[in-house]
């Protein structure tokens, strides 16, 4: 195959262009650095490296952007590394980004829970789930929840007091201030109890 066109596409790709047709999009560095020109023979296997060399390029470049913005475990940058890139070379860039320190699992898990706990005011049991969901790995996501936690009771009472005390005038505005409240993850049993306190309080005044 002949190499007939290379024409810039935005401002860090190559349009490769064999025997007259396009073939692929390369990253630009990779393309300078290859020292393919127009009208220079290329097999299937050179067009296969030069490929994956500009999907890693282009993934471990995406993935700095990511990691600039805020804070990834491993599966989820590569997750979203997927989107653009193989699945293989994704994984590949978020394992480096590992390697390189920038990704760490056990520190993410950690601080995301606290501010789960504290932002979101999310039960433990919603915590693990938005961790694993974040790509954390269910024991490491259990733990990080464990390690953060609160009291169940008191964190519905701040919050209760804070949000939702004078939305407790009538029933229907207790059950739809319950139903909120087993959303963010609280079991049935805390939520009864601390809705019962505040309404007792409410009644008193």
């Amino acid at each position: 195959m002949m190499l007939t066109a290379a024409e810039p596409r935005g401002k860090s790709l190559v349009a490769l262009f064999l025997d007259g047709e396009k073939a692929a999009d390369i990253d630009a560095e990779v393309y300078l650095g290859c020292g393919l020109r127009p009208g220079d023979e290329i097999d299937d296997e050179r067009l296969h490296e030069i490929i994956t060399a500009s999907d890693t390029r282009r993934a471990e470049r995406k993935a700095m952007y990511l990691l600039g913005y805020r804070a990834h475990s491993e599966r989820e940058l590569a997750r979203k590394l997927g989107r653009t890139v193989p699945r293989e070379t994704a994984e590949k860039a978020a394992s480096r980004m590992k390697e390189l320190g920038f990704v760490n699992d056990g520190e993410y898990a950690r601080t995301l829970a606290k501010e789960l706990f504290t932002r979101k005011h999310f039960a433990a049991g919603r915590v693990r789930l938005e961790l694993m969901r974040r790509g954390i790995p269910s024991e490491l996501a259990e733990e990080a929840a464990r390690e953060a936690q609160t009291d169940p009771r008191d964190s519905l009472r701040e919050l209760v007091g804070r949000k939702y005390a004078r939305c407790l005038g009538d029933e229907k505005s207790r059950r739809r201030t319950a139903a909120a409240l087993q959303r963010l993850g609280y079991r049935w049993d805390d939520i009864r109890c601390i809705l019962e306190e505040f309404t007792e309080h409410n009644a008193e005044e």
